[in-house]
């Protein structure tokens, strides 16, 4: 399907894919998320991804969830490091109704002094549900050790103290100095015509005022490698070992992809999930993950395991990073790695709301989208030598960080 693209005059970018489908999938993207906080602003990026749906200038908080509702759509919104994005699923009849409502949200909302207070109480219980599973907080610990003093070591939901702290006048100048027009995608994916949705983007969002991005982030420079042991009362303990790895505008970015999903992405057949799982029996739950910034990127392996396994565990696991670093992958091996990868990517694209999302994160980090064609060559053209060239670089022990919760 064309993939239709355009500027509007205040800078914001539109993407648009028309499907044959009866429902569609509308938001916007926006480049700033928490490692765009002050240190006193710590978790206001995801605060106010709660409080915009508390009001508008024509809107109490009980009419923006019904707008949208009513009709059985969904809306919904998440925040990351760097990205905040509020988006819809609906039927195609509600285009002008859904876009509309999140052009009010992001133009109007109120932030009621009433509201802030009582979210405030909803998010020190999402802050307290974190701490009590130790499998999800120890990756925002991983984060501190790896980027120890930079914005993108912080959580992202930020702290009990911060968000008690948080004031209309704190929001209102974080949307002024984050929320720049030219730093805005709107992404759409449905039945309805390039034209049509570019109309209604110029009549809904076209009237927001400009505002230019002016500054850059604060890069990532230092890495040391750490280790850190933590007490906890738990019944498994906790690892994560990891390193720095490639940012998204890297060309090694792929290759990395490629390799994480051989080591330990979604499959049952990962080599992690093989060796820890399938052949030892000593972990439910191991999988790789690779986080590509703007300017930097992660890479970490998680698992949990008995307290008498952990030794055992992460020698499997510097075993399979050794055999990738100095084993090139056989012919057949490599044709596997690359088809799997591809058939996962061409089912994820199933998923329409997971593909405006994708299709608006591409258009904000590079101005354009590479066809699904374009991706698989790209993925096709990875060769043995070039998977052992990016695992001897972060699989390289000495630069490796670990976290264990025990």
């Amino acid at each position: 399907m064309k993939i239709n693209t355009h500027i509007l005059s205040n800078g914001i970018r539109l993407i648009h894919q028309q499907v044959e489908s009866p429902a569609a999938h509308f938001g916007i993207i926006i480049n700033t998320g928490s490692r765009d906080e002050s240190p006193e602003e710590q978790g206001i990026a995801h605060f106010i991804e709660h409080v915009i749906f508390k009001g508008t200038k024509k809107r109490k908080a009980y009419h923006i969830i019904s707008r949208i509702e009513d009709v059985g759509g969904e809306i919904n919104a998440y925040t990351s490091k760097e990205e905040t994005a509020v988006y819809a699923s609906f039927l195609n009849a509600y285009y002008d109704r859904n876009m509309e409502l999140i052009s009010d949200i992001l133009i109007n909302s109120t932030f009621p002094v009433k509201e802030l207070e009582r979210e405030k109480e909803v998010v020190l219980e999402e802050i307290n549900s974190y701490k009590d599973s130790p499998s999800e907080l120890i990756f925002d610990d991983f984060d501190e050790l790896m980027f120890d003093g930079h914005p993108i070591a912080r959580n992202i939901l930020g702290t009990p103290e911060h968000v008690r702290s948080f004031t209309r006048d704190d929001i209102f100048r974080f949307l002024q100095n984050n929320y720049h027009t030219d730093q805005m995608v709107l992404s759409s994916v449905g039945n309805i015509s390039f034209a049509k949705i570019l109309s209604l983007a110029e009549k809904y969002f076209a009237p927001i005022p400009t505002r230019l991005r002016t500054t850059n982030r604060l890069p990532f420079k230092h890495y040391t490698p750490g280790t850190r042991h933590v007490k906890r009362d738990t019944f498994q303990t906790h690892c994560v070992i990891g390193n720095l790895a490639y940012s998204a505008q890297d060309k090694k970015r792929m290759g990395m992809v490629l390799l994480n999903n051989i080591l330990g992405g979604q499959s049952m057949n990962s080599r992690l999930n093989l060796a820890l799982r399938e052949r030892n029996g000593m972990a439910y739950n191991v999988e790789s993950g690779y986080t590509a910034y703007s300017d930097t990127g992660q890479f970490n392996v998680y698992f949990g395991t008995e307290h008498d396994n952990l030794d055992r565990a992460l020698n499997l696991v510097n075993k399979e990073f050794r055999l990738l670093k100095n084993k090139p992958l056989g012919i057949l091996q490599l044709s596997k790695a690359k088809k799997q990868l591809i058939g996962q990517i061409a089912l994820s694209s199933e998923n329409r709301d997971d593909l405006m999302l994708t299709l608006g994160k591409s258009f904000l980090l590079y101005n354009k989208v590479d066809s699904l064609p374009r991706i698989y060559q790209k993925i096709e053209a990875i060769t043995s030598s070039q998977l052992m060239e990016i695992a001897n670089e972060i699989f390289d022990e000495r630069q490796l960080s670990i976290l264990t919760y025990e």
